[in-house]
């Protein structure tokens, strides 16, 4: 009898061989146990692992279909570490911001390359709209986020567009349980409209060090520690 682990690499295979996209039906339980060569029961169990990874979306009365495939269970899985780790000064955190911080740097020629003044005035409003929020002392994570989305957009690389939002997410929520400071608010609003200047200049290393500067205030609190 197949393992459970060992019927969902079937069904990813037949996924595969039969180039099915996200949002494409798969065959019934029934034309699927046969494509496989497993029992229902065991069909029924490779699916749920498998919907867990939105490798496969099931939509109850009308089938099941292929995931978005998304990173959505590398941000769980990120998140619920990040938040475990709050004992061990925020160990997680600090990895993802030198993650977060070596993409977009190390990506910084082919995005300012890739630029448009459409794309540069869009990101100078959600600059504007964060220096906004954050006089009237409300909180910018919508337009934040938005803003590292629209810096890989030009390279029109889906990949890094989704782990960009997968890092940003878990970031947004572990880096929530920091306190934060009116400065390092300040700091950071400047550092957006820095890069932004940076990107209408086309000044690669005027772009890198602004970005630096984005993550300096997250970084000093915690080489601080928690509970500091």
């Amino acid at each position: 009898m197949l393992r459970q682990h060992e019927v969902a690499e079937r069904i990813k295979q037949y996924i595969l061989q039969n180039r099915l996209g996200p949002g494409d039906p798969l065959p019934t339980e029934a034309e699927l146990c046969a494509a496989v060569g497993a029992s229902r029961s065991s069909v029924r169990e490779a699916i749920k692992t498998l919907t867990a990874l939105d490798i496969v979306e099931v939509r109850h009365g009308h089938g099941t279909y292929v995931g978005r495939l998304s990173l959505a269970a590398l941000v769980e899985s990120l998140t619920f570490r990040g938040l475990l780790s709050r004992s061990d000064d925020f160990r997680v955190l600090s990895e993802l911001v030198q993650v977060r911080q070596t993409i977009e740097q190390g990506l910084a020629g082919p995005i300012l390359a890739a630029f448009d003044d459409g794309l540069h005035g869009e990101l100078l409003d959600l600059a504007d709209q964060m220096a906004e929020r954050a006089a009237r002392g409300e909180s910018f994570i919508e337009q934040d986020r938005e803003f590292h989305l629209l810096l890989m957009e030009p390279l029109g690389n889906e990949l890094i567009t989704q782990l960009t939002a997968a890092f940003w997410d878990v970031h947004a929520i572990v880096a929530h349980t920091l306190d934060t400071s009116p400065e390092s608010v300040r700091e950071t609003v400047e550092a957006h409209h820095a890069i932004v200047a940076a990107v209408a200049a086309g000044d690669v290393t005027a772009f890198t060090r602004a970005v630096e500067a984005h993550y300096a205030p997250v970084r000093r609190r915690l080489q601080e520690g928690p509970g500091r």
